[in-house]
């Protein structure tokens, strides 16, 4: 599902945006937390084809998805990250958008797309 599906069906808010062709970009799959423990233990395969969405808006979620080389998150409940903790998005080239939907929608609506999990 290309980036520009992804934002339009989760109503989703650009907050940072390090790269052009983003909107273009294919992702194959989702992973939803607000563990980064979680992320870091399960998502093993193809990480740049996943997008993590979480409601944890902190640096953690972005030096997880640094280390899983995750570049597009989406942040649910309309969290908003501080203008610090952007700036290390931006020297991590990270897209970070972030949608008024829960998790639960966010997922159910990305799967009945036909956005899957890492496992399905």
């Amino acid at each position: 599902m290309q980036v520009k599906e992804i934002v339009s069906l989760l109503q989703a808010e650009p907050l940072l945006v390090c790269n052009d062709s983003l909107m273009d970009y294919e992702f194959d799959y989702a992973f939803a937390t607000d563990l980064m423990s979680d992320a870091l233990a399960m998502i093993q395969n193809d990480p740049e084809k996943t997008l993590l969405v979480t409601g944890l808006a902190n640096a953690s979620t972005l030096r997880t998805a640094e280390m899983l080389d995750i570049k597009f998150i989406v942040l649910v409940r309309g969290k908003v990250l501080s203008e610090e903790i952007l700036e290390i998005a931006r020297e991590n080239n990270l897209n970070l958008f972030t949608t008024k939907h829960t998790m639960y929608s966010a997922c159910g609506i990305l799967y009945a797309r036909g956005l899957r999990g890492i496992y399905e």
